[in-house]
Order: structure tokens, then sequence, then C-alpha cells
């Protein structure tokens, strides 16, 4: 069965249908540019772009880059704070001419699709992924249930949001080697977390999950196991699709 996908970033927003049974796309996904300022109806409307250029009419599940409860936002780092309070669900699905909506956090959506169809299939014990971009998302499993709305990426690190020093977004902005990065900010934020959770694993998810290689094997003095995601940066839309499906 398909279902429609959309991964709300804080730099872009991009969704697809997606096949249930095999977790992955089944067309190429729509990508726009997010607005700036990302406010709550100017992303409504380039979600809706998205969706209406695949003419798609069925349930829509969307991800969001903050505390999502009961489709209600709850905190918005990377997008405009007009959103905090905002009834995503009600207002996305107005745009979307009265489509079913389902809202969640965007790291938990990826981290429920890497749990079904990607790198963390099968495993059990603690398991945590952290999706690296213009933020640091984070979804926690224990014995495979979400612990829903972790928020890991707002952990202290060296008196700053850990996310300002080990996100894709710090590395891009401070013009940070791959070497300098791996392991001087990305490893000493695993080991932080790692102090605080004691996971089995790590999968590392975001748009850098595609260049694993270049950082991956630099990172040092951690127990866990450290995998990049399955399922790369489309996991976001595969989650928010499953998510629908099992709300509506």
């Amino acid at each position: 069965m398909n279902v429609f996908g959309v991964d709300i970033g804080g730099s872009g927003i991009k969704g697809a249908p997606v096949d249930l049974e095999r977790g992955a796309l089944t067309e190429p996904r729509h990508k726009v540019l997010t607005p700036h300022p990302a406010t709550p109806d100017d992303v409504a409307g380039c979600v809706a772009e998205v969706v209406e250029n695949f003419g798609w009419s069925g349930p829509v599940g969307v991800t969001f880059p903050g505390v999502v409860t009961d489709s209600t936002i709850r905190t918005a780092a990377n997008v405009d704070k007009k959103w905090v309070g905002v009834d995503a669900g009600r207002l996305l699905g107005e745009r979307l001419g009265g489509l079913p909506v389902t809202v969640l956090n965007d790291a938990d959506a990826a981290g429920v699709a890497e749990m079904t169809f990607g790198a963390g299939r099968g495993r059990k014990g603690t398991v945590i992924l952290l999706t690296l971009g213009t933020g640091i998302g984070s979804a926690l499993f224990v014995d495979g249930r979400l612990v829903p709305n972790t928020e890991l990426g707002h952990l202290e690190l060296k008196g700053h949001d850990a996310e300002k020093r080990a996100s894709t977004k710090a590395k891009e902005d401070e013009d940070l080697t791959w070497e300098h990065w791996a392991t001087r900010r990305v490893q000493k934020y695993l080991a932080h977390v790692e102090m605080l959770f004691s996971p089995d694993l790590f999968i590392i998810g975001g748009g850098v999950s595609r260049k694993a290689d270049k950082f991956l094997p630099l990172i040092e003095g951690i127990r866990a196991e450290i995998v990049p995601a399955g399922l790369q940066n489309d996991a976001g839309i595969v989650g928010a699709a499953m998510a629908s499906q099992v709300l509506h």
C-alpha cells in the first residue's frame, strides 16, 4: 500500500509516495527550499506544493523538526517560533483540502523507519538514531519501542547546545575538515550521549549519512556500535508515511 510522506527540515521540505511493504519511495522525491522565515503559513504552502506535485489525494504523514504531541508543536529550534502551540495536523490538513494529516517529530519518524526497514531492523536493547543536519535530531528505542521527543541535540556540550557544535551545519558554517568535525565534535557528542544512555547501537542519519565513509571510521573510543542509516535521507519520508498509516 502506498502512503505519502513529507519531511520538513530546516533547509528543505521533501516528500514522495511510499510503498509501506518495502519501506521505499515509489517515485523520486520532490524537494523545495524551506522558506525563511519558516512561518506556519509559508511552510504549509510548501508542504502543499510538494504533495500537489504528485496529485496526491490520500492520507499524508508529515515530520516536524521539534517536539510534537497530539499533532501540536511544542518546540521549534530551527524554524520560526510562531509554530509553538500550532495544531500542525489541522493547519496542514486545511491547506491540503481536508486530507487526513499525521504529524510527528522528524527524528522519531526516521528512527521508526530505520528500526523497521533499515539499520535497526531486528535490533533489541537500546538503540539511538541521530540525524545530523541543520540541527541534531534524536530517536531513542528500547527493545524496539520508541521513547518519543527526546531532543538529544539540545544536550549541553562545552557550554553550547550540542547541535551548535556537532551538526552538519556547524561543520559547514565553520568550514571544519571531516577529521576535525568527526574527532573533536561528533565523537565528543557521542561520548556524552553514551555516558547518559549506554546504547547498544548508534544509527547516524541525515543527509550526511551518504558520506559516512568520510567520518565514521575516524570516530574512536565509543563502546556502542556505530552505523549509517540504511535509508539515508529518505528515512524521514518513509517514517512519516508509516505514522500516517498507523493513525488513519
